[in-house]
């Protein structure tokens, strides 16, 4: 699966020697973060997030139906997730506080 991925990405990443895949193994879910240069973060994800929609469409067309769900991450070399497809809707809420 892994090979799937590496071939999408290098379809439209400009800069494909710093691009790095990591793959994590966990329970139930094989994790497939790619980082990217900032340069070819809006390239691999397309407009709208439609390139990165539709790799994870392939790679779960791609996954065996009794086996471990395939996740895909795209991530800024630097920084944290970018685009991220977790299985959930779960958004992160601040709490802002009032000094008087």
């Amino acid at each position: 699966m892994l090979d799937l991925v590496k071939y999408i990405v290098n379809q439209f990443a400009e800069d494909k020697d710093s691009v790095e895949y990591e793959v994590n193994e966990k329970e139930r879910v094989i994790e497939i973060v790619v980082t990217l240069p900032a340069s070819d973060m809006g390239k691999v994800i397309g407009k709208q997030g439609k390139i990165a929609k539709a790799m994870r469409t392939i790679v779960r067309a791609a996954t065996p139906k009794n086996g471990k769900k395939y996740v895909v991450e795209i991530k800024e070399k630097g920084g944290n997730a970018v685009d991220r497809d977790d299985g959930g809707d779960e958004t992160e809420e601040t709490e802002e506080t009032e000094e008087a």
